[in-house]
C-alpha cells in the first residue's frame, strides 16, 4: 500500500525534466531523479521479458526469437527449440513467463499466434530451458475458436501464488466473442501449470462452456501483473477510441465489452453499447479518455526507489509514455506520466531482480531500457 497518495499530481497531470547525462539521461519525476539509458539496441519489435534466476534476462520478439540477454555485458544470443512462430498482424511471440519453482523445473511459457482451422489464435507453449535451448516443447493451450484477422491476440502471461497460470487473451476484433462463454476469446484464461484446467475455475463444471475461462468480457488486454499485497491479477485492456481500462480480475466476473465501455467507434465517435454502466458488468478502476494504448505493467517492489514501492508502472504504446499509478488497496489515487516518446513506444515494463525498471521499446529496432536512482552530482 502507498501512503504518499495526498502529495500525487492530479490524474492525468505530467511531470518530468530531461537533462543528458553520460551513462543515460536525467528524468526527474515527482519523487526520484532517475537515470534512463540503453543496455542494447537492435532488437525486432520486442513484446515481453523475464528474468532467470542469475540475472539473464530472456525478451520474446514478435517475429518469433527468443534472446537470452546478459544486461551488464550487452550481449545477446538466441534460444533454439522453438516451434515455427507465426507473425499475423499484431501477433505473433509474445508473452513469457517462467515456472514459480523455476530451479527445479525450469519450464518456460511462451504465448504466440498460431494458424489453424479458421484463421488464427493464441496459444501457449512451454519447453524446458537447457542451455540455450528449449527442449520437450508441447502446446499446453489453444484459444478457440480461431478467427480470422491480424487483430487483438492479447497476451501476458502471470503464475498465481497457488501455481495457476492466468492467460490474458483478446477478442480477436469480434466483440461479440468477449460475451460468449462458448469462446475463450475476450477473456482470462487459468489453467494448470500442465495446461489441466483447475477443479474450482468458475465455470469447470458449466455445461457449454469454456472451463478455462476465469473472467470475460474484455477486448485487448496486453498488461498483466500480480498485486503483491492482495495477490490479485491486475490487468489493462486497450478500448477502441478512449476507454483504456484497468480491472482488478474476479473469478466469474464479467467486464462488459462491447455492451459497456468508455470509449467511441473510430472516426465517427459514436456510442458502442448502452453506455458506460450495466449491472453484472465490472467497473475499471481507472480509465484513460483519450486512449494511451497501454502495453506492459507491474507493480514496483524494489528498495533502489523506495518511494516508488507499491506503485503500478504501465507502458504506453501511443504516446511513449511510462506511466506511474499511485494504488492504495484497491484503488489508482495518482498518476504521473514520465518519457513522453523520447524513447518511442513502450512495449513492455518489469522490474529487475537489482531494483531497477527494465523497459521495451517496440520498434524494428527496439531497444532495451534501464531506469536506476541518479548518480549524485548529475
Amino acid at each position: 500500500m502507498n501512503a504518499r497518495s495526498a502529495g500525487l499530481l492530479p490524474l492525468g497531470a505530467f511531470l518530468f525534466g530531461v537533462s543528458p547525462g553520460g551513462a543515460g539521461e536525467v528524468v526527474r519525476t515527482e519523487y526520484h531523479d532517475v537515470d534512463v539509458s540503453v543496455v542494447m539496441g537492435g532488437l525486432r519489435h520486442p513484446w515481453g521479458m523475464a528474468f532467470l534466476p542469475n540475472g539473464d534476462l530472456l525478451i520474446t520478439e514478435r517475429g518469433g526469437r527468443l534472446l537470452s540477454i546478459r544486461a551488464e555485458e550487452g550481449i545477446s544470443r538466441e534460444i533454439a527449440g522453438l516451434p515455427e512462430i507465426e507473425e499475423i498482424g499484431q501477433g505473433g511471440l509474445m508473452g513469457i513467463a517462467l515456472h514459480p519453482d523455476f530451479a527445479a523445473q525450469p519450464w518456460v511459457y511462451l504465448a504466440h499466434a498460431a494458424s489453424g482451422p479458421g484463421g488464427a489464435g493464441t496459444e501457449v507453449i512451454r519447453g524446458r530451458l537447457e542451455a540455450m535451448a528449449l527442449r520437450d516443447v508441447e502446446t499446453i493451450f489453444r484459444a478457440l475458436p480461431k478467427a480470422r484477422g491480424g487483430r487483438h491476440f492479447g497476451s501476458r502471461l502471470v503464475f498465481a501464488p497457488d501455481g495457476t497460470l492466468f492467460i490474458s487473451l483478446g477478442e480477436r476484433g469480434e466483440s461479440d466473442a468477449a460475451q460468449d462463454l462458448r469462446d475463450h476469446r475476450g477473456s482470462l484464461i487459468r489453467i494448470n501449470d500442465d495446461g489441466s484446467v483447475p477443479a474450482d475455475n468458475p465455470f469447470s463444471d458449466h455445461p457449454d462452456t469454456r472451463p478455462e475461462i476465469y473472467a470475460y468480457g474484455n477486448r485487448n488486454m496486453q498488461g498483466m501483473a500480480l498485486n503483491p499485497d492482495t495477490a490479485t491479477v491486475w490487468t489493462h485492456e486497450h478500448g477502441p477510441q478512449g476507454g483504456d481500462e484497468i480491472n482488478i480480475m474476479r473469478p466469474g466476473a464479467n467486464y462488459g465489452w462491447p455492451v459497456i465501455t468508455y470509449g467511441v467507434n473510430y472516426v465517427i465517435g459514436t456510442r458502442i453499447g448502452e453506455g458506460t454502466h450495466k449491472a453484472g458488468m465490472e467497473q475499471p478502476i481507472h480509465h484513460w479518455v483519450p486512449s494511451i494504448a497501454p502495453s506492459g505493467m507491474t507493480f514496483y517492489t524494489g528498495d533502489r526507489l523506495p518511494d516508488w514501492r507499491g506503485d503500478l508502472f504501465v507502458g504506453s504504446l501511443k504516446f511513449g509514455l511510462l506511466v506511474r499509478l499511485a494504488v492504495d488497496g484497491e484503488r489508482i489515487t495518482g498518476e504521473e506520466r514520465l518519457l513522453n516518446n523520447r524513447y518511442g513506444r513502450i512495449r513492455d515494463v518489469t522490474q529487475g531482480p537489482d531494483g531497477c525498471l527494465y523497459l521495451l521499446t517496440d520498434s524494428p529496432n527496439g531497444r532495451l531500457l534501464k531506469i536506476a536512482p541518479a548518480q549524485a552530482g548529475r
